[in-house]
């Protein structure tokens, strides 16, 4: 017989486990990574003084290399409070962007020992095979191009040139301001860039860059200060820049690769140059270009393509753009035209490109001179169209006219009398809705609206086209 004692402990024993609910899973403790974070480093905190006389190179690159490379930060801000900071060239990083303040000038060096041996890398601001990088601030880049003027001259102005280094040859020898090379997306916004003592915004073999809200200035007289020079790059956009240089303003170059997908809107123009220029360098495509909603003002050329080396151009459109053009010095390249598109063989030995599917649309131009259409034997235009635009012809300074214009290379000038639109070597030219529209000059007899000759221009068409004195359609 058990007693109540063992009794307890058999039941102990022997007790079924199965009121307690059987075990889960253990949930898995979820970490939750930081969001990346921007970071902000003045120059000042690391030495940068800012008085615009002793240089500040060595403060700034400082703060550009202290930025971190790891997470949580992904963008960089070097801010530059207000002030002047002198420098020689300063390298960029990726994920770096300059913070350049309202009141604040990044002012570059005159001497060639601020600038590397290379040519080709002789920048104020350089950042080359990185990505998100960037300039902003509100603040300004100078390249204080008014120190490389050798003679000042209201025709042209004769420059410094350092090819004594060996560097490079000619008269070109003279540093850009801002260059991105071979990066990925670039970022150019809320800024001013001026006096560039050669070109001023280089974008070189990137991809995905946005510029936007930019104010370029170079000297009017000063030869070789393109606005924004955009080379081998593709998905570009510029919008909302103003731009009032000496030469050429917005201008798309293929040396070592093509342009794809460039679009530039809602922009303002002056130059003593081209406003808009595909070329002159052009050995590679230029491809599914849009100009839109532009304004161009007394400038030497308006739209211009100088194809020269043999690349092809293909569906370019220029939409919602009013033109201003007048004659300059003939040192500058242009005659006054608001439309220039040419193709012909820079050298002997060059090749000849090809252009088509270009569309202009919704133009209106006030001008000096008249469109110029001119393709080659093997390089022709074809697949032209002119679509509601409005083109006056009126002279008001005293230039000599009587000039084509086929620069760099091919036949350079060449006498003829002024017509409202030259064609050479064409297949498939459109021209719906246009007016045409003369000013009566007596030194200058406008009595040609369009100058052609069978043998070489085919398949054109004339929708509602319309050609007058100036008084008669008043």
């Amino acid at each position: 017989m058990t007693t109540p004692i063992l009794q307890l402990i058999f039941l102990l024993i022997l007790s079924p486990l199965r009121q307690l609910p059987p075990s889960k899973p253990a949930t898995p403790t979820r970490i939750q990574l930081p969001h990346p974070l921007p970071t902000t480093l003045s120059v000042t905190d690391f030495g940068a003084i800012g008085d615009g006389i002793h240089y500040d190179t060595e403060a700034i690159q400082s703060t550009i290399n202290s930025c971190p490379t790891t997470p949580p930060t992904k963008t960089c801000h070097v801010n530059f409070p207000p002030g002047i900071y002198l420098t020689a060239t300063i390298h960029l990083k990726s994920n770096v962007v300059l913070n350049i303040q309202e009141g604040a000038t990044l002012l570059g060096g005159t001497k060639l020992e601020d600038y590397p041996k290379e040519f080709n890398r002789w920048y104020v601001v350089l950042a080359e095979n990185v990505s998100d990088v960037g300039i902003t601030g509100g603040g300004v880049v100078d390249g204080q191009g008014l120190k490389f003027v050798m003679r000042f001259n209201e025709r042209k102005n004769v420059m410094v040139s350092w090819n004594s280094t060996g560097a490079c040859l000619g008269d070109e020898c003279r540093p850009r301001l801002v260059g991105f090379i071979g990066c990925t997306n670039v970022k150019v916004w809320n800024v001013r860039l001026s006096e560039p003592a050669y070109w001023c915004l280089h974008i070189v073999q990137c991809l995905n860059t946005h510029i936007s809200d930019v104010s370029i200035y170079g000297d009017f007289n000063s030869p070789n200060n393109d606005g924004i020079d955009i080379e081998d790059s593709n998905n570009t956009l510029i919008t909302r820049c103003h731009i009032d240089t000496g030469d050429d303003a917005i201008c798309p170059k293929t040396y070592t690769g093509p342009i794809y997908n460039l679009t530039a809107t809602d922009c303002w123009i002056r130059t003593k140059s081209s406003a808009i220029k595909l070329g002159s360098a052009s050995w590679f495509e230029f491809k599914g270009l849009v100009f839109d909603n532009i304004t161009i003002v007394d400038s030497h050329r308006g739209l211009g393509l100088q194809i020269r080396d043999g690349g092809n151009v293909s569906d370019i459109t220029f939409s919602n753009i009013n033109i201003s053009t007048r004659y300059y010095d003939p040192s500058w390249w242009g005659r006054a035209e608001p439309i220039y598109v040419t193709t012909c063989p820079r050298h002997s030995s060059s090749k000849e490109g090809s252009i088509s599917n270009l569309q202009f649309i919704n133009i209106t131009a006030n001008s000096e001179n008249g469109v110029f259409l001119s393709g080659s034997k093997s390089g022709l235009l074809s697949n032209l169209r002119f679509i509601n635009m409005n083109l006056t012809f009126r002279r008001w300074t005293t230039y000599a006219g009587g000039l084509v214009d086929y620069r760099p290379g091919c036949q350079g000038f060449v006498n003829h009398s002024a017509a409202g639109i030259i064609m050479e070597h064409i297949e498939g030219f459109e021209v719906e809705n246009v007016n045409m529209r003369w000013s009566d000059y007596q030194n200058e007899p406008w009595d040609n609206p369009l100058d052609f000759r069978p043998s070489t221009v085919n398949n054109i068409s004339f929708l509602n086209f319309h050609s007058a004195m100036y008084e008669q359609m008043k």
